[in-house]
């Protein structure tokens, strides 16, 4: 038998920019009792997995203040704006963030970040056949790019170099998908 849902009582803001939002809810639980509980929504982010040929991709490094880490590589990735497609979104940060348009674009997976106190969906994309797209990127980024071997880009996976969740999952299952062919 299936778990009963929660019955949201009240649901209070308590915080909000550009970025995200916080909320403090009030639940009823299944049993009856209630609980406080707090909500994080990020909504949709998007990563692409850009490969130059079929043996390289490009990834990007810039400074991550809440780690306080500036030499870890990732996927571009970034937030979906209103009115955007996924696929628009991911065509935008892979232009912003990589300087190329995928002229295609295949998707991968679609997760959630954090299952408990996040509100926040990731959907991950592989780029092929780019060509370049020099967009400026946001206002509070400061790249690094460069292109690696993708088994280089694997092996830093698999060894704790690359940590950041869109970038493993989405190079782990790059490689699975090559694997199949």
């Amino acid at each position: 038998m299936k778990p009963k849902p929660w019955k949201t009582l009240s649901s209070k803001p308590i915080y909000e920019n550009p970025w995200m939002r916080l909320r403090e809810d009030l639940a009823e639980m299944p049993d009856g009792r209630t609980t406080i509980y707090g909500v994080v929504t990020f909504g949709d982010c998007v990563g692409v997995v850009p490969f130059v040929d079929k043996d390289q991709v490009l990834l990007v490094c810039q400074y991550r203040y809440v780690q306080g880490e500036n030499h870890r590589w990732e996927i571009p990735t970034g937030g979906v704006h209103p009115g955007e497609t996924l696929e628009q979104a991911a065509q935008r940060e892979l232009a912003e963030e990589a300087g190329y348009h995928a002229g295609r674009l295949t998707h991968i997976s679609s997760y959630y970040t954090s299952k408990c106190i996040c509100d926040e969906t990731a959907h991950l994309y592989i780029g092929q056949d780019l060509t370049p797209a020099r967009v400026p990127p946001d206002d509070t980024e400061f790249l690094e790019q460069r292109v690696f071997p993708f088994d280089e880009a694997l092996r830093m996976t698999l060894d704790g170099e690359i940590m950041d969740s869109m970038s493993v999952i989405a190079l782990l299952l790059a490689a699975r998908q090559r694997a199949q062919r």
